[in-house]
């Protein structure tokens, strides 16, 4: 039961930081993350409490949210702290989401089983459908282009280029969406990546056709 009183008040506290953000970080982003963290729990095995406090908390701590990295990685301690997770669980779900997110690319893998499944759930809502509708959205909140041709999608970026400078919606799919498939963890996740690939390529094709003003 105490645990189930942990998770009740911790689906509160997120609700209350995230449902009014039109970044795509919203409550539906993490719910949906965390009901497929929860199957891929299932599926391998892996310890379900941990999985769920950490998809659920996952964008509380993000850097696009706060006004820094740490600022919200220690509100999200502090809320653990005054609901009373003990320390090892606390260190745990800290683990996860202080290393899970992409920033370009190219960080170490995840550590933990748990770990794994997290960013693996993330990632999913980053592609197909509703990863195009919210790029969009957090293009449109950071005033970006939809497209120009003249701004060209870099191959390597470090995290201080990736958040700061000029690029586009389209160059996303390019610079992220499309690499996210092949940095899936569990043979679920990767099944589930690969139609949603599909559906961003075919996506994009025809976007490119449109922009031209093919007839």
């Amino acid at each position: 039961m105490e645990k189930e009183l942990i998770i009740s008040q911790t689906e509160k506290f997120v609700y209350e930081q995230l449902h009014d953000d039109s970044s795509g970080h919203d409550w539906w982003h993490i719910y949906r993350v965390t009901k497929v963290a929860k199957a891929l729990a299932l599926k391998e095995n892996a310890n379900m409490f941990i999985c769920e406090m950490a998809a659920f908390l996952h964008d509380v701590a993000d850097e696009k949210l706060n006004a820094s990295e740490e600022e919200g990685i220690n509100k999200v301690r502090e809320f653990l702290l005054s609901i009373k997770v003990g320390e090892d669980y606390i260190s745990a779900i800290m683990e996860i989401i202080t290393t899970m997110s992409f920033k370009g690319g190219g960080r170490p893998p995840m550590k933990t089983l748990e770990g794994m499944i997290v960013q693996d759930a993330d990632r999913l809502d980053a592609i197909g459908a509703i990863g195009i509708a919210r790029t969009f959205a957090y293009s449109g909140t950071k005033n970006q282009l939809i497209y120009h041709p003249k701004i060209k999608p870099e191959e390597k970026l470090d995290p201080t280029q990736y958040r700061k400078r000029e690029t586009t919606a389209i160059n996303h799919f390019h610079e992220k969406l499309f690499k996210l498939k092949d940095t899936m963890n569990t043979k679920m996740a990767k099944d589930m990546a690969e139609s949603r690939h599909q559906y961003m390529e075919e996506y994009l094709e025809t976007f490119l056709k449109e922009w031209g003003g093919d007839l």
